[in-house]
């Protein structure tokens, strides 16, 4: 088996796609960039890494916009797909290969409005029809600890769940103005800029808390009916992006229950990052710092380490590698194994809640179920000379949600 990466962005999927796992050797045999120097610093990384596992001469080292078509051109049937561009892409790339009907792995975000999801479920329904395996990249799925504490809430140890809070809070992410005379499309998907605006990964609070999203849904184990958020910047912010600094959303499920997702990006405040779960009979821990498997259930709603009552088993691979054992060996072993349609529901959850927030009003499932709302309709066909899709005003700053006039859904 070889495997076929796409390092566009978020290269956490490449750094898995060569080495042995899940019952033999796998080889990464191409590698698509929009820059020569990413490719090489990519290309030289993962060969000082894997040596021997990293198989792509220069002539399948592909530079442009249509890269990705020329990497997967180079696959043949059995090989996987890796998918590690910010989520404006990954509609197109997923599309081209279950065209040409190799696997996938698609790394987070997947889409970065409700009509991406719509085509990232539409193409996972076409995979599967052709016995295509997909992997998504919301590892806490595949974490063990986690996946036992959801065992315990099935089971009735906590009651019902009334209330989960979500927190990713920390110093920041602001982004100078654009400098007049570069090229702007080139410019706003150099390393770092992507997350800064909402056509190419929906933004930061999505970029970082669709994990934590995900989670809620699957403690739940459902989708929301509603939600909605309030959000803003601080005062005198000079970030010239379009993303919020703060962001604080209010899911409702169809049993009345609550999530709260506060994502808050300011520098010298109180910062968490975890998710925490409150039943009808004690609290729980579901993860903590950077998705540590900090899952615990305590005695109750009391949350601290002198009032554990149960902790779950420590985990002996990482989720990371766990999800793409899962992939390898569903491959291997022809087991079914689809992931878009859930990740692509989870990714609209959270677009749903930044949209409340960015809008101002209150967004229904149905609504983003409904909606065909696109930042990029046309993110598949941008060639480098291609007009920015959201341009800089005369200040080098660009458009940030307004509520009460700002549309997405």
């Amino acid at each position: 088996m070889s495997a076929g990466g796409l390092v566009l962005g978020d290269d956490g999927g490449t750094k898995r796609a060569a080495g042995t796992g899940a019952g033999g050797p796998i080889k990464l045999v191409a590698m698509a960039d929009l820059r020569p120097e990413r490719i090489d610093q990519s290309y030289t990384a993962l060969h000082d890494m894997l040596g021997e596992w990293i198989d792509v001469p220069k002539e399948r080292r592909f530079l442009g916009f249509d890269a990705y078509k020329h990497a997967i051109d180079c696959l043949k049937p059995g090989d996987v797909a890796l998918l590690t561009t910010h989520c404006g892409f990954r509609a197109p790339h997923l599309e081209y290969a279950v065209e040409k009907g190799v696997h996938v792995f698609m790394e987070k975000d997947f889409a970065a409005d409700p009509g991406g999801v719509k085509r990232i479920i539409k193409a996972g329904e076409a995979a599967e029809k052709k016995n295509l395996k997909i992997g998504a990249g919301l590892m806490c799925r595949h974490s063990s600890a986690r996946q036992a504490l959801i065992e315990k809430i099935r089971d009735g140890a906590m009651g019902e769940v009334q209330l989960i809070r979500a927190y990713r809070m920390d110093p920041g992410y602001t982004m100078g103005p654009f400098p007049r005379g570069e090229n702007e499309l080139l410019w706003q998907l150099a390393p770092g800029r992507p997350f800064q605006f909402m056509w190419s990964s929906g933004g930061i609070f999505i970029e970082l808390m669709i994990h934590q999203i995900d989670e809620c849904f699957w403690i739940k184990d459902s989708w929301p009916v509603a939600a909605h958020g309030v959000g803003g910047r601080i005062a005198g912010s000079t970030d010239c992006s379009q993303n919020l600094d703060s962001y604080s959303i209010e899911y409702t499920f169809a049993d009345g229950a609550k999530a709260l997702v506060t994502g808050r990006y300011i520098p010298n405040c109180y910062n968490d990052f975890g998710t925490y779960i409150h039943g009808t009979k004690c609290a729980a821990k579901f993860s903590g710092n950077i998705h540590a498997p900090n899952s615990w259930l305590y005695k109750d709603q009391n949350i601290t380490q002198s009032n554990l009552a149960w902790r779950a088993p420590r985990e002996t691979v990482n989720p990371w590698q766990a999800e793409w054992d899962v992939l390898l060996g569903a491959i291997r072993q022809d087991r079914p194994h689809n992931e878009a349609r859930r990740a692509a529901l989870s990714n609209l959850g959270a677009i749903m809640g930044r949209a409340a927030v960015h809008t101002g009003k209150t967004i229904t499932w149905d609504e983003a179920m409904a909606s065909n709302f696109q930042f990029c309709p046309n993110a598949g066909e941008l060639t480098a000379s291609s007009p920015a899709p959201v341009q800089a005003d005369a200040q080098g700053r660009y458009p940030a949600p307004i509520p009460g006039q700002t549309v997405e859904v």
